[in-house]
């Protein structure tokens, strides 16, 4: 498997939501197919082994990441709940929950599909109703539409992360700077 799934976000339910990148231009689809779905629970380390999703799984996992994205946004820019989105999101975190079991080399978590998402949904509940849930900043990358915690002290972090959204805006500065032209 070929990791490609970025986990800067800081949270495992904003991590899921970033998996629609460029949502105001491209709308790059990360999670288009079941296997893709299955790597990311497998990357995100939300489950340690997962049953193979079916297309419906996938559907239901691009929803429930549909209906985070909106609650975050709703809660980050102090608008209201779209109840759609509220209703889905607790329907999926009652659900059955990946139960994570002893091992003799540790921790280990097998799940079915619809487990490991009610995982992420019950994740993004705790999330939404704690004291992370005011620290909420969208990147300020060109381009980049991810949520992030902003832990940083004074709240001053710009970018989701250093690699790739930090990054690349300090060399677009650092190259206008040369040319003498503005970032």
């Amino acid at each position: 498997m070929h990791l490609d799934h970025v986990f800067v976000c800081g949270h495992p339910a904003l991590d899921l939501a970033a998996t629609l990148r460029a949502r105001h231009t491209l709308r790059i689809e990360t999670l288009g197919t079941p296997d893709r779905v299955d790597a990311w629970y497998l990357e995100s380390a939300v489950v340690d082994a997962i049953v193979p999703c079916e297309p419906e799984d996938a559907d239901e996992a691009r929803a429930v990441r549909e209906a985070v994205h909106r609650l975050v946004t709703a809660r980050r820019l102090g608008a209201d709940h779209d109840a759609g989105a509220l209703e889905l999101l607790n329907a999926t975190a009652r659900g059955p929950a990946a139960v994570p079991q002893l091992t003799a080399e540790g921790r280990w978590t097998e799940a079915t599909p619809r487990e490991a998402l009610a995982a992420v949904a019950r994740q993004a509940v705790e999330l939404l109703s704690g004291p992370d849930a005011p620290l909420l900043k969208e990147c300020g990358a060109p381009g980049c539409t991810r949520v992030y915690i902003d832990r940083s002290r004074g709240m001053r972090r710009r970018w989701c992360g250093m690699d790739p959204c930090g990054n690349r805006v300090k060399a677009a500065a650092y190259r206008g700077r040369r040319r003498g032209t503005p970032p």
